[in-house]
């Protein structure tokens, strides 16, 4: 295992990818970061530790807006152009060839839904999915984000901490949602994290 540095030309400024390089890997997992955080969050290194010991090379992005040094979200249009840009490079590139599974936390998990399709996504990894505003459940007035996870198709994992004040997603035919201790940070347990991710990896990776 190797881990390298790139930035990424984006219709919205460079991104920053980090990649770790999985020895003889059977498929790539893209990661995107929070709203306001960034690729060190405690349940991003945790699920690239999982991923790498089932064989899957890890690539963690970092935003133009991050890496220009801003806190402040861009705009979804921006962040999902943004996002796409590095999949196609990294398709074409150190990823060439693989498969790969689509996934972020809070923030990043959206993009990853919102694109699934159009990179071509063979699964969707969702680390604390903010489904509605913190500590209100939506009535008819206000806005969940269940439409992006209502539109992906392929195989999708959801783990969320069991006092997340963004609530709780449901399940579908096609979306498992495991339940961990803790709150939206999902920082509380970090191997019950691993554990979900473990196993469902190993049910959606190729043989």
């Amino acid at each position: 295992m190797s881990t390298t540095l790139q930035d990424i030309d984006t219709p919205h400024g460079p991104a920053r990818v980090h990649l770790h390089h999985a020895d003889a890997p059977v498929a790539a997992l893209v990661l995107g970061h929070g709203a306001g955080g960034s690729v060190t969050a405690p349940d991003l290194v945790a699920v690239t530790a999982v991923a790498l010991g089932a064989r899957v090379s890890v690539a963690l992005v970092e935003q133009p807006y991050r890496v220009a040094g801003r806190r402040s979200p861009a705009p979804a249009r921006q962040l999902d152009a943004a996002w796409t840009a590095v999949r196609e490079q990294l398709a074409a590139g150190p990823l060439a060839g693989l498969d790969h599974i689509a996934g972020g936390r809070s923030s990043g998990a959206r993009v990853a839904c919102r694109t699934a399709t159009i990179t071509g996504a063979v699964a969707v990894l969702c680390l604390a999915f903010p489904l509605h505003p913190p500590g209100r459940k939506p009535d008819a007035e206000q806005k969940t984000r269940l439409p992006e996870l209502e539109a992906v198709t392929v195989p999708t994992l959801i783990v969320q901490g069991d006092r997340d004040p963004f609530g709780m997603p449901p399940p579908s035919a096609t979306r498992t949602v495991v339940a961990v201790p803790g709150d939206h940070r999902l920082a509380k347990d970090l191997a019950a994290v691993s554990r979900a991710v473990g196993e469902w990896l190993a049910v959606v990776l190729p043989p």
